[in-house]
């Protein structure tokens, strides 16, 4: 489980720097994220260089231990109260309207590429 969690944090360090130095607009995790899926994914190619389960143990753990990682976040909204009490409701508002409208496109979408693969289906069933 060490060399796994080491691994996830070395990416993320990796992901940090580079997003540093670049000035990129990406977050640093999401960089170390894509370092991290191009090694899993070299991995197979690699001969194997990592050892099995290592990085699954690692983020196992992380996962179970999840919820402790909201704390600091709750901690952050509470200090900061009088600010929600002065924005409370335009957040509010925002938060819902961009949820109702994440799944109305979500909805959009999958009944698109649902009509799309339907009629490749029947195209294929045809000839």
């Amino acid at each position: 489980m060490i060399p796994g969690a080491a691994l996830i944090l070395l990416c993320q360090l990796a992901g940090e720097a580079i997003a540093h130095a670049t000035g990129w607009p990406l977050p640093g995790p999401v960089l170390g994220m894509l370092f991290l899926l191009v090694m899993m994914l070299g991995n197979d190619l690699l001969a194997d260089p990592l050892p099995t389960g290592s990085v699954t143990g690692a983020a196992d753990g992380i996962l179970a231990n999840l919820s402790l990682l909201f704390i600091p976040a709750g901690v952050g909204i509470v200090g900061k109260l009088d600010v929600l009490a002065q924005y409370g409701v335009g957040l509010a508002v925002a938060l819902v309207a961009s949820t109702l409208i994440g799944l109305a496109v979500t909805a959009l979408v999958f009944a698109g590429v649902a009509r799309l693969v339907g009629q490749a289906g029947t195209k294929a069933d045809a000839a």
